[in-house]
């Protein structure tokens, strides 16, 4: 905290951060379910769990997830369902994370 007389004043990195903050699309709302599912854009989840249909970005986190939520079942990498085989990505669609604004 500055002193009474000061004003607080904000740094550049703050200003940044904050519209890093307003401008990227962190996944929210129906546009980020879009983009978990990874089914209409070819999304952030690649990969799905046979068992309980839970989605992850990579095989290394399919693994984590498969041991800490399924320890009694041996973890096959071929049983693990690959989202964006089967998914045709438009190209004309935006990319998921992308910024949604270019503000200087």
């Amino acid at each position: 905290m500055t002193g009474k007389a000061k004003p607080k004043k904000h740094t550049a990195k703050e200003i940044a951060a904050k519209i890093n903050e307003a401008t990227t699309n962190k996944g929210g709302g129906k546009a980020g379910l879009l983009d978990r599912t990874g089914k209409e854009k070819g999304g952030h989840a690649k990969f799905e769990c046979p068992h309980c249909k839970v989605t992850a970005p990579d095989i290394k986190t399919m693994q984590i997830h498969h041991e800490s939520r399924h320890p009694k079942i041996p973890f096959e990498e071929d049983k693990v369902t690959n989202l964006h085989a089967s998914a045709s990505v438009d190209p004309a669609k935006p990319k998921p994370g992308i910024r949604g604004s270019l503000k200087k």
